[in-house]
């Protein structure tokens, strides 16, 4: 019977690790795709703000408008800025967690070709040691059959 990886619950928890560090990285990316969704609804609902003004009081609330929309549009890249940072630290936390999992991973595919050489050499020992002992049971057979022969001669030669 093989011995089991002795590092096999390690392995485990690192790629829970990995699979958490997936996930973030996921959340990180829908973050980021929706802050890029957000610059182009607010851009595309500025194309629709009217041009010109027929009074005084259109003139303040145009200009007004796109100050706040110059002012959310600033916010909205500002978050689209830290939702980038945020895929770039996640995406190195997985990689980072991925690593680990791959160095217990090679261990335990080496240990695994080390448990199967053990085996077929364990096999072969079991193997070799049956032949063994045919072939000693045959040599003792051959001699019990010269001997009570009583001619000296091996079996089946001619004196």
């Amino acid at each position: 019977m093989t011995r089991q990886f002795s590092l096999a619950g390690l392995l485990r928890l690192r790629h829970l690790q990995q699979d958490q560090a997936a996930g973030d990285l996921a959340v990180a990316n829908a973050r980021l795709r929706a802050a890029a969704t957000r610059i182009d609804e607010t851009r595309a609902a500025l194309e629709h703000l009217p041009i010109s003004a027929t009074g005084a009081d259109t003139l303040y609330a145009i200009a007004a408008a796109r100050a706040s929309s110059r002012s959310m549009l600033a916010e909205l890249a500002a978050l689209d800025a830290v939702a980038q940072q945020g895929v770039v630290d996640a995406q190195r936390e997985f990689e980072s967690r991925k690593s680990a999992a791959v160095s217990l991973e090679k261990l335990e595919g080496r240990h695994g070709d080390l448990a199967a050489a053990e085996g077929l050499h364990a096999e072969q020992t079991i193997i070799d040691e049956i032949a063994s002992t045919g072939w000693h049971r045959r040599l003792g057979d051959e001699r019990a059959g010269t001997a009570s022969s009583g001619t000296g001669a091996p079996t089946g030669e001619k004196r």
